[in-house]
């Protein structure tokens, strides 16, 4: 089934990490340095500005709101009065972190590119790295290709990650310290674009695969994927059969079920990821439609 869109909002620069809470969408727009929020009204508003450029958005168990600052690779939390640092990631993050996920605990599970992808370096191997509340960090999934979006199923016993480059989704199951073990392909997309393939393949692979950046899970355990190549987000069950697709006005950035009724599947698009392009042409919308089956599980 194809569904269509309506616009809630639009002239954002380049809007991430969607999250459904408290009645409304939360939302970083990369180039106003800006987490913000929109309401089934349309009416947006600023929450924090982060100039480090924020990405991933997750709440502590007290509802404290944690941020990833990307280009300074910084885990922060949004307290009464100023924003708070959690946790340096420079010295396991050595390009810029990007989104997260946040499971009951307050752990946070954060991906990062793993090359400089502004110079146009070949895609390199990345890690996940997990947070916990207070501040301690680690490694603990690697050999990852441009982690990005991530889920955790409603038992909090696994997680599942777009990772972009790998044009695939991988689970893991979530040990009782946070660890993730059993790593296995939960949806292959198409063929992976990484530092071993040659330019001569990388534009077929393109147009032929899907690359998941923001997702989410619904409660028929399908994951809807925001596309970056195209201007689609679909909905996948585990092994990679494409069940629904929703069409889109530019390029899929993220998706987030929400609403009363968690039926409500937000998209975040994009003509443009490059800086000031994007803040030149504020092309970036929040797009919505309905669906059949619910959001579950976290985000």
């Amino acid at each position: 089934m194809t569904l269509k869109t309506e616009v809630l909002l639009e002239g954002l620069t380049f809007g991430e990490g969607p999250r459904w809470h408290d009645g409304k969408l939360w939302f970083s727009d990369f180039y106003t340095n800006r987490v913000m929020t929109v309401g089934l009204d349309g009416k947006a508003e600023t929450i924090v500005e982060v100039p480090g450029i924020p990405s991933g958005l997750g709440w502590l168990p007290d509802g404290r709101l944690l941020v990833v600052s990307m280009n300074d690779r910084r885990l922060l939390r949004l307290d009464p009065d100023e924003l708070t640092e959690v946790a340096d990631l420079s010295g396991l993050a050595p390009y810029p972190c990007n989104d997260m996920v946040v499971d009951q605990q307050g752990r946070a599970y954060i991906g990062h590119f793993g090359f400089d992808i502004g110079a146009g370096k070949p895609s390199a191997p990345a890690s996940i790295i997990m947070v916990t509340p207070d501040g301690s960090a680690r490694v603990v999934a690697d050999d990852m290709y441009f982690p990005n979006g991530s889920v955790i199923t409603p038992d909090g016993r696994t997680l599942i990650v777009a990772e972009t480059g790998g044009a695939r989704l991988t689970a893991f199951d979530i040990e009782a310290d946070g660890s993730l073990v059993g790593r296995r392909v939960w949806a292959q997309l198409g063929e992976a674009v990484n530092d071993k393939t040659s330019p001569a393949d990388r534009d077929r692979i393109v147009a032929e695969s899907v690359f998941p950046d923001g997702i989410c899970l619904d409660a028929e355990n399908a994951i809807w994927v925001a596309d970056a190549s195209g201007n689609e987000a679909i909905r996948v069950r585990e092994g990679g059969e494409v069940i629904d697709h929703v069409e889109l006005s530019a390029k899929a950035v993220a998706c987030m079920l929400g609403g009363p009724d968690r039926r409500t599947l937000f998209i975040t698009t994009a003509e443009t990821s490059q800086p000031d392009e994007a803040k030149a042409k504020r092309s970036g919308r929040v797009e919505m439609v309905r669906v059949d089956v619910p959001g579950a599980g976290l985000p």
